[in-house]
């Protein structure tokens, strides 16, 4: 096929704005993301997120996906190709604003879902808990990863792990009583697990999810970044807590 054939420019077009060019960033490392999770992280406007989305979908560079009420976005693999092309010929962009990206990268790091643990360090403290026997899959499935038919940014409708045999030995330097947590647990269930929306992997909630939570709050090892706010912040504690009780190290 001859450069005649095919009309490059107009496809070389939709990487030459800047905007447009933070959303495909965002989708980048294979993350399927709702339109408002997108405006987010590419400081966007939700009219104009929703317009560069509609652009890439026609040229075949975005692919959509319904999961309940919401639409989720990914880039085609021949997409992150061609970007990543670009990139190796194109000069470092000098910095000009940070508010946008460091609340996004803050909220990806580690946040609040409802009232558990997610983000990156909810998903490695997970993975971590599986990893030590503390709780077991039961589908057969090795690690945390989404598995086929779950929904993103959706707490699972069958959860795929139960209690492990090491549970009491692992939560007990973490400062939980399973037992307690338990007992005390009321009509809520024990083990719940949501897909989480920014890593794509599974992260504790139910009340052993928000037991736990609490407990990294009351010693400290994770403090909200402002009052209210979903954003946490690993404190150096509670970095060196986590590696040293569950070999978990965060940047």
């Amino acid at each position: 096929m001859s450069g005649g054939d095919v009309d490059i420019a107009r496809t070389a077009a939709l990487f030459a704005d800047p905007a447009r060019v933070r959303v495909l960033t965002a989708l980048a490392d294979g993350r399927a993301l709702a339109a408002s999770v997108l405006a987010v992280e590419a400081g966007l406007s939700a009219p104009g997120v929703s317009a560069h989305l509609a652009k890439l979908r026609e040229a075949g560079l975005v692919e959509a996906e319904r999961s309940g009420r919401h639409r989720f976005y990914r880039l085609r693999p021949d997409a992150v190709e061609i970007l990543e092309t670009l990139a190796r010929f194109s000069p470092a962009r000098p910095v000009t604003s940070l508010r946008s990206g460091t609340r996004a990268q803050a909220l990806r790091f580690a946040r609040t879902c409802y009232d558990h643990l997610a983000g990156r360090l909810g998903v490695e403290v997970t993975a971590a808990l599986v990893e030590r026997g503390a709780l077991v899959a039961v589908d057969g499935v090795r690690g945390t990863a989404r598995r086929p038919g779950d929904r993103l940014s959706q707490p699972l409708s069958e959860h795929p792990y139960a209690v492990g045999p090491a549970a009491a030995e692992v939560l007990a330097p973490l400062g939980l009583d399973l037992a307690a947590v338990d007992a005390c647990r009321g009509r809520r269930p024990l083990l719940r697990f949501c897909l989480d929306w920014s890593e794509q992997r599974h992260h504790l909630a139910g009340a052993l999810g928000a037991a736990l939570a609490e407990r990294f709050l009351e010693r400290d090892w994770v403090t909200r970044r402002r009052p209210g706010h979903r954003a946490l912040r690993l404190t150096p504690t509670g970095a060196d807590a986590l590696a040293e009780l569950l070999g978990v190290r965060m940047a």
